[in-house]
């Protein structure tokens, strides 16, 4: 079964933005205060060229792996999988971090983290042994569900931002926007997940400009909620871990009406889970593409995978910030490298690949 544009779209624009909500606002704010939003800025349009670049790929119509072992032959297009999908599993761990932190902290603040966290893998393996393009149909509920929660979280907290907060801009001076730029790269890797899926969709004509846009808009959508986030807890916002889950708590009509904004805040953390998996699920793919047997490999590498994922997770359970600051700012160089160099390289490849195939039909 193929991935249909509509459902590359709904990811793009409405999938994509749930990863960003958990750390990352108070991790950038430590590095630029009120002028957050101008690293984000630039590293959600530096995604939706990339994401342009991916989806272009797939006019050729195969995979990463079809591409590249014309290119450069199998062996070399199978080592190449296989870095890639060492890349994967590395960008996972950040998300996996923030979702459990979020779980123990937010929904099960009475049982140790470790408990409560470690059926999220039950559910991975799950997940990860299915094709990425199965994920097409859960991307068409999980959109408007991560949209419903987004906008209702802003609603209710709109009325008590302070967006005066994030004036005067340019007040972290140069370092603090490079800063931002570069500790911010451990979560933009969106463009990357995509790759997986090249040849696994029809490319129809304008979809690389469909969903750079889309992904700009969900960018955008992203930017309004730093700027609230910011306008809300300004100076104290680098102490908001959870900013999505304490945001709406200050709208005056919870004491008439309850915590209401948890069936929003819930909403958001569902489809998150299915973001968190997206990496492992990338990695699986990418290796079954490349090596095949996908009913038995796919299965095998989804539970090793997740069995690995999950004993590191208890073996850094007491430093959970000591673990994202290694991956965000002393590593954050990798991100880069393989979500920007990848998709530019093969883009930058394939008239060669165009060239032999003309060769071929002679």
């Amino acid at each position: 079964m193929k991935l249909s544009a509509r459902q590359i779209c709904f990811f793009l624009a409405a999938v994509a933005p749930a990863g960003k909500l958990v750390l990352m606002p108070s991790q950038l704010v430590a590095q630029t205060a009120n002028d957050l939003l101008l690293p984000v800025a630039l590293q959600i349009l530096a995604q939706s060229a990339l994401v342009f670049a991916v989806l272009l790929l797939a006019r050729n119509g195969r995979t990463v792996y079809g591409m590249l072992s014309d290119m450069v032959g199998g062996f070399f297009a199978k080592a190449a999988c296989v870095l890639f999908a060492a890349f994967l599993l590395f960008a996972a761990f950040v998300p996996l971090v923030e979702q459990k932190i979020l779980v123990q902290s937010i929904f099960y603040d009475t049982l140790p983290s470790y408990v409560a966290f470690a059926p999220f893998f039950l559910f991975a393996a799950y997940l990860c042994a299915k094709p990425l393009a199965s994920l097409g149909r859960v991307w068409d509920m999980l959109a408007p569900l991560f949209l419903v929660g987004i906008l209702g979280v802003l609603l209710l907290s709109v009325g008590n931002a302070d967006f005066g907060a994030l004036l005067p801009v340019g007040a972290a001076g140069a370092g603090g926007f490079g800063r931002g730029v570069a500790y911010t790269a451990g979560w933009f890797f969106d463009a990357a997940l995509l790759l997986p899926l090249v040849g696994k969709f029809p490319y129809r004509k304008g979809l690389a400009w469909k969903g750079a846009l889309c992904y700009l808009g969900g960018g955008i959508l992203l930017l309004f909620f730093l700027a609230v986030y910011y306008g809300i807890f300004a100076e104290i916002a680098v102490t908001q871990l959870f900013a999505f889950a304490h945001m709406s708590k200050y709208f005056s009509g919870i004491t008439a009406m309850g915590r209401i904004d948890y069936l929003f805040i819930f909403a958001i953390a569902f489809v998150m889970a299915f973001y968190t998996a997206m990496p492992v699920q990338a990695a699986v793919d990418a290796l079954t593409d490349a090596f095949g047997h996908r009913r038995v490999l796919a299965p095998t590498l989804s539970t090793a995978f997740n069995a690995a994922l999950l004993a590191l997770m208890l073996a850094f359970n007491f430093v959970p910030s000591a673990t994202v600051s290694a991956i965000t700012q002393r590593a954050f160089w990798i991100f880069p490298v393989f979500a920007a160099g990848a998709p530019l390289l093969l883009l930058a490849l394939s008239p060669v690949l165009n060239k032999r195939r003309e060769r071929h039909a002679r």
